[in-house]
């Protein structure tokens, strides 16, 4: 069996810091991993996806739209963007923050009113969590990744210690201390 995870949102958040994370996780635990590039705008505020895939035996990185396990979305939109990619009864990890993206911000378009509703909808299992504000609590709006990873980490059927060792092993070692706070408050977040 094979695991298929998209990891979703916009530049600068950090989604591939969370690629390694996840790949280096799975890989303690003796699974083949592979870990796509990111497509899209990596600029900060564009449109950003990064696949990973684990099992037994994993022969391409890309996953297609209706087969993704999981989507861990940084950003409201990108998780409604994206949704299509989760098969049925798939997992949804959603950011509640909201980044208004070029259209919007140039008046040309709204941004999309009732997003979780709209996720709810679907025959998916959603789980949303205000990262953003968790991660300012801890003193860094920039660690949403980790809280996010913490709240795939309790999703998963990886051991915690083999995401905590992957979160120490990845991240730099002067944010180290924020991160595994981070990784912690998330995963205690998690349901």
């Amino acid at each position: 069996m094979v695991t298929k995870i998209m990891i979703v949102g916009v530049g600068g958040q950090g989604t591939l810091l969370a690629s390694r994370v996840i790949g280096n996780a799975v890989t303690a635990e003796g699974y083949d991993v592979k870990v796509s590039e990111v497509h899209g705008m990596s600029q900060r505020g564009g449109s950003v996806v990064t696949y990973v895939k684990y099992g037994d035996k994993v022969y391409s990185p890309i996953v297609v739209e209706g087969e993704a396990d999981i989507v861990l979305a940084f950003e409201s939109l990108e998780a409604l963007r994206w949704s299509h990619y989760l098969k049925d009864g798939g997992q949804m990890i959603v950011n509640t923050q909201e980044i208004d993206p070029m259209p919007v911000i140039t008046g040309a378009e709204k941004y999309p009113e009732e997003i979780l509703e709209q996720l709810e909808m679907r025959n998916i299992n959603v789980t949303a969590v205000d990262a953003l504000t968790i991660a300012e609590g801890l003193g860094n709006a920039k660690a949403v990744n980790v809280v996010l990873l913490g709240v795939l980490a309790k999703h998963s059927n990886i051991a915690k210690e083999k995401w905590v060792e992957a979160v120490r092993s990845t991240v730099p070692a002067k944010f180290l201390e924020l991160n595994l706070a981070a990784f912690e408050a998330g995963y205690t977040a998690a349901y």
